[in-house]
């Protein structure tokens, strides 16, 4: 069934609890907390937070600990992982901790997984030695979460306590059509990073819906990609606070990953052609501008991409206008 009004759709929130500048890593957890009790009143669905290393403007890498911190001040909102990078981790360890969240806070945990580093090389080889073979095991690893929050693994020597029988839902993450391939043979639902990888999310898209096999938690394909949102009650305003997010993608073009700074009235004095090229390339699918402007631009991709629901991430160094911002686009998403 074509999903072609915004309102039919569930919408989202994607947090890497970024620091801007003049803040504490600590400033910036608690914003993510004060976000996520905010667009729970909002009508917003889940409130994910990705695993990143080694970045001195992203303060989510202890991914866990951050989402039992969200889930404790919040009472309906599914809180996630988009995602943990699996190759970092053992499978085990992963199920003990999901299992403890979705113990302590029952049918709100969600599980997204991704195989990224969420770094650069040296450190990725810091957190594992053996990471590159750990990318290899992957599907391997998936299923073996899957398995360890089941009950049918009582019987096995291995167990992950607190996770058996939680069956917290998997949802697998990507940026390429290997990832596409991979939630479709597994039934698993399927994110895609659109916000910073856009080049295959058709492709990818089209991979998932053929191939797909339905399984216990699935019985049907279904797609959330994630898109960068910046809405304010002008056109002109919102383009203004979309530097800081420009100057932030910079700074992954340039490998100067420093916190998120204020905006600017002209990114021709920050970025030269070269990196302007390379960051208007990542940041295709970003919706900014008026609400009107935004419901016009999202509207038509919602159709395009036959989107299950959508996963905005939204990065404004002003914490009240981000916060105006996702209180605009509820009611774009609520708008008949």
């Amino acid at each position: 069934m074509s999903k072609n009004l915004l309102s039919d759709i569930k919408y989202s929130v994607l947090d890497l609890a970024v620091v801007t500048e003049g803040d504490s890593p600590a400033d910036a957890i608690n914003k993510s907390r004060d976000l996520a009790q905010h667009v729970e009143q909002l009508g917003y669905s889940r409130f994910w937070m990705a695993e990143h290393h080694n970045m001195e403007n992203i303060a989510s890498s202890a991914t866990s600990v951050l989402i039992g911190y969200v889930a404790e001040a919040t009472n309906t909102l599914r809180i996630g992982s988009g995602g943990v990078m699996l190759p970092n981790h053992s499978p085990l360890v992963i199920a003990e901790q999901f299992g403890t969240l979705a113990s302590l806070y029952p049918n709100r945990i969600d599980l997204g997984l991704g195989r990224a580093p969420g770094t650069d090389q040296q450190t990725a080889q810091a957190i594992r030695p053996d990471r590159m073979q750990q990318v290899q095991q992957f599907p391997r690893n998936v299923q073996q979460l899957q398995q360890y929050f089941s009950a049918e693994n009582r019987s096995s020597d291995v167990r992950a306590i607190p996770g058996e029988g939680t069956e917290v839902p998997l949802w697998i993450l990507g940026s390429s059509t290997d990832s596409a391939h991979l939630a479709a043979a597994l039934g698993l639902p399927y994110v895609f990073a659109s916000h910073f990888s856009p080049q295959q999310l058709h492709a990818a898209l089209q991979v998932y819906r053929e191939k797909f096999e339905p399984s216990d938690q699935l019985d049907d394909p279904y797609v959330m990609p994630c898109v960068n949102v910046i809405i304010a009650d002008t056109d002109e305003q919102a383009q203004y606070l979309s530097t800081s997010l420009k100057q932030m993608f910079m700074g992954i073009v340039t490998g100067e990953r420093k916190p998120m700074g204020p905006p600017v009235d002209d990114m021709s004095t920050v970025w030269n052609m070269r990196e302007k090229m390379a960051v208007e390339q990542m940041l295709k699918y970003t919706f900014v501008g008026s609400k009107q402007t935004v419901k016009e631009e999202l509207s038509d991709f919602v159709e395009k991409t036959n989107a299950d629901e959508i996963m905005t991430a939204t990065y404004i160094f002003d914490h009240d206008q981000r916060l105006k911002s996702h209180r605009l686009f509820s009611e774009i998403m609520n708008e008949k």
